[in-house]
């Protein structure tokens, strides 16, 4: 089948079925025939199918024989659509291990974190069509089998021909989604949102706990302030996905907490069960994506002869939690955070 014709039954093959690649193929499943790519591990979570869930919506309940479920990029072969759910870390892999078994017809949708991926991806399966996009919303696997859906917002998605099929296939799984034509002002903005990511993966706490202490949002501007300097260096300006457009985030993040309460007012309407991936990675003792966040921030900010001392310092906290392994990282306090960047900041030659 054309992946340009919308009206028939996708073939959809989700490639790294974690969190958010299960919640997503959960979704898809009664309108598309779905194959969920993951892990060995993956087959006792999902033995008696999947459990979608989030705050105001009843839960979801999809059968195992729902969803075909597979551990091999073989599985891929023949779908019309193959969206990319892997870690950033994995995404060369990822498309060497997809290659020998894609045709030239599938389009292959990166809905990763980061800058690069679809660049990578595009390097690993030349011939083939590659198209960035972006998941505005957090999932946590609550308990083996369960995807919990913590905050709100539409996919996006590169307008291409041949994405036609998977945006009524979304469509109709209540998942919103839009086309763009603007992918990389997308990711950039993303970016910027994804540097409270480390933030909250060290606090330890729910993402809106997180929020609502000026501490822990005075790192998250410390570091979106970097940012910006260095999107500006680069010549690029960022996509505005939040409540303000981008330049004034990191003003946002630093208001005391009453007056960002009251501004903030949506950014705070998020699930109390909900927490960053990063957050989940470090409690399940998985490598987290901290190279494709704050380091690439510090990346950038070097290319063009500026430091991104607080990115550079939080990385380090991270990787030194990742070493920890599986729930042993230090649980740090905002004002404690707050003092380790701001001393990183000061250090003489940053």
């Amino acid at each position: 089948m054309s992946p340009t014709a919308p009206q028939q039954r996708p073939r959809i093959a989700v490639f790294g079925a974690g969190s958010i690649g299960c919640h997503l193929g959960g979704h898809l499943a009664p309108y598309a025939e779905v194959t969920l790519i993951g892990r060995p591990a993956l087959a006792e979570a999902l033995e008696d199918g999947l459990t979608l869930t989030a705050a105001g919506r009843p839960d979801r309940r999809v059968d195992r024989d729902a969803f075909t479920l597979a551990f091999g990029p073989e599985a891929a072969a023949g779908a019309d659509y193959v969206l990319v759910t892997v870690k950033s870390s994995g995404t060369a892999a990822a498309g060497r291990e997809l290659a020998p078994h894609l045709g030239p017809d599938p389009v292959v949708v990166s809905l990763q974190n980061g800058l690069r991926n679809p660049a990578v991806l595009r390097a690993e399966l030349p011939g083939r069509t590659v198209l960035a996009g972006m998941v505005p919303y957090n999932v946590l696997q609550t308990v083996p089998g369960t995807f919990h859906q913590g905050t709100a917002g539409s996919l996006m998605v590169e307008d291409a021909p041949g994405v036609a099929g998977l945006l009524a296939a979304l469509t109709r799984a209540g998942l919103p989604a839009e086309v763009r034509r603007d992918m990389p002002a997308i990711q950039h903005g993303k970016l910027l949102l994804n540097l409270n990511n480390a933030v909250n993966a060290l606090s330890g706490l729910p993402l809106r706990d997180q929020l609502g202490q000026r501490a822990y949002r005075l790192c998250t501007a410390m570091c979106q302030a970097e940012a910006l300097a260095a999107f500006r260096a680069e010549g690029v300006r960022p996509a505005r996905l939040g409540p303000l457009p981008t330049s004034l985030t990191p003003r946002l993040m630093r208001l005391p907490d009453p007056l960002f309460r009251r501004l903030a007012a949506a950014s705070l309407r998020i699930d109390a069960r909900a927490r960053s991936s990063m957050w989940e990675d470090l409690e399940r003792g998985r490598p987290t994506e901290i190279d494709a966040l704050q380091g690439e921030v510090v990346a950038l900010a070097a290319r063009h002869g500026l430091a991104a001392p607080a990115n550079a310092r939080l990385a380090e906290l991270v990787r030194e939690a990742e070493r920890a392994g599986a729930g042993g990282a230090r649980r740090w306090d905002g004002e404690e955070l707050l003092a380790e960047l701001t001393a990183a900041v000061a250090a003489p030659g940053r």
